[in-house]
């Protein structure tokens, strides 16, 4: 599998490395449900237990999201990306767009990760902060892709599909 991306699409371990990196982000922040507590009776010194929830799933898949986006950053660096879709100020925004993306996909886990090893309770608050705020912009991402897929008729969501 190349990881190479060329003008027109991503290579196919970039595409893998994208789609793995939302669906544990989406994980994630639906099984996050009592980790605020779980940090809480942990910073305690008490057992970080709440029903239905086991914090250590939530803390490795935080790990594997950092390690994710840390193979992407480092594919994106060696292998590019391709020509930005659109011109002008749309091409702006959509570059500042994924750049605060990648930023708010390595600040949530590692907020996360001093929170619950450092313990620094702050920290625990910015996750959770960086991690709404990580949805809200993944929300606006993936209508701009649907918008340019269905409006536009660009191909743009083709290119996180198919492999070039």
């Amino acid at each position: 599998m190349t990881a190479t991306a060329d003008a027109t699409g991503y290579g196919p371990l970039q595409i893998v490395l994208h789609w793995a990196t939302a669906a544990l982000v989406l994980f994630n922040y639906l099984y996050s449900e009592g980790m605020g507590r779980a940090l809480h009776l942990r910073l305690e010194g008490r057992p970080a237990t709440d029903p239905g929830l086991d914090p250590q799933i939530h803390v490795a898949v935080g790990i594997a999201v950092l390690l994710a986006v840390v193979a992407r950053l480092g594919l994106r660096y060696a292998s590019g990306a391709p020509d930005a879709a659109g011109q002008g100020r749309a091409q702006q925004i959509a570059e500042w767009a994924h750049r605060s993306l990648y930023l708010l996909l390595l600040l949530v886990p590692i907020a996360g990760l001093v929170a619950w090893f450092v313990g620094i309770e702050p920290a625990g608050d910015a996750h959770a902060l960086f991690a709404n705020a990580l949805m809200i912009l993944a929300g606006l991402h993936a209508l701009a892709a649907l918008g340019h897929h269905f409006v536009l008729r660009d191909g743009v969501l083709r290119r996180m599909f198919v492999p070039r």
